[in-house]
């Protein structure tokens, strides 16, 4: 695997799907972040027991978002997969939302929602307002928990479906380019 080939993938693997790289898969206690410098993947923190990410969690590749790291992105998929894998995703939403480090200036750190393309599971899921409320609440609990345990506030600004999350994927395409 060329991991340094991660950080020169497209946004958008086609007019209707982005491509995702996942850092930590669905389960884990361990977060691991993507070190573009060295192209490889690093242990970022370890959780408390019983706490885990809900789905996979990742990012989109060529896009920075206004807290200077690519968009995050959360994977709606049937099993993990792991550290390092890239899906294709079908953008379903954004949890626009306020991420503020203890004494720190709040920041911009959306989270986008997508579901796998071979997912079975989640494969009539075409917006966020087709998933439960109540998986939406947990999904908002789980990034105020994790935040919390990281001595940072995440405060949901709002949920929006497809059109406002790729809008935003384009904006951070935009905004990595820029920064080149």
């Amino acid at each position: 695997m060329n991991l340094q080939a991660i950080s020169h993938l497209p946004a958008f693997a086609s007019k209707h799907e982005v491509n995702a790289v996942v850092e930590t898969p669905q389960g884990s206690r361990n977060k691991f972040d993507f070190n573009p410098e060295s192209g490889l993947f690093e242990l970022g923190s370890a959780m408390p027991a019983g706490v885990t990410f809900p789905f996979e969690f990742g990012f989109i590749p060529s896009t920075l978002g206004m807290d200077g790291d690519p968009l995050d992105v959360l994977i709606l998929m049937d099993a993990p997969t792991f550290v390092g894998c890239v899906a294709k995703v079908r953008l379903i939403g954004v949890i626009e939302a306020k991420q503020t480090a203890e004494k720190g200036k709040p920041v911009r750190n959306d989270r986008l929602i997508g579901v796998a393309t071979e997912s079975r599971r989640h494969e009539g899921i075409r917006s966020v307002q087709d998933v439960p409320d109540e998986l939406v609440k947990e999904i908002e609990c789980f990034f105020v928990g994790y935040n919390e345990i990281k001595g940072r506030r995440f405060k949901m600004l709002g949920c929006h479906g497809p059109a406002r999350a790729r809008k935003l994927v384009k904006a951070g395409m935009k905004l990595a380019k820029e920064s080149e």
